[in-house]
């Protein structure tokens, strides 16, 4: 995710730059801040304002996955990132992104579950299990 600097409205001497492009400043605003959604023991969630005054609940801490299988859901207890194509050093940093590739405990055993769902857009975590 692309994250929007804005550029100082100030110039080096303390005069006003009106050469900053109010187009900029306004993309810089849209998209919001990246939430890394990290692997932890409780779950930690947060709202973010968005444009038009509507709120967006975002999650910052997750502990468990939600599953689904058939007809079935169930809430599968995270160990650990084993992949995640959006950033190599996502791994290493336990954050989790859509695509990535994470181990779950189900019924005691370790399994591979890639997330399906967006946590920093939706607010929850859903997977599929990868065999």
């Amino acid at each position: 995710m692309v994250e929007w600097k804005k550029t100082s409205r100030r110039k080096p001497s303390g005069g006003i730059n009106n050469a900053v492009n109010a187009k900029t400043k306004t993309l810089s605003e849209k998209g919001g801040s990246f939430s890394k959604t990290i692997i932890a023991k409780e779950d930690k969630r947060y709202k973010s304002r968005t444009v038009g005054g509507s709120e967006k609940q975002k999650v910052s801490h997750v502990a468990s996955v939600l599953v689904s299988q058939g007809n079935k859901t169930k809430s599968l207890k995270l160990i650990d990132v084993v992949e995640n194509k959006a950033n190599k050093h996502y791994v290493r940093q336990k954050v989790l992104t859509k695509g990535a590739i994470v181990k779950a405990t189900m019924d005691g055993k370790e399994v591979k579950v890639k997330i399906t769902s967006r946590p920093g857009q939706s607010g929850q975590i859903n997977g599929i299990v990868v065999e």
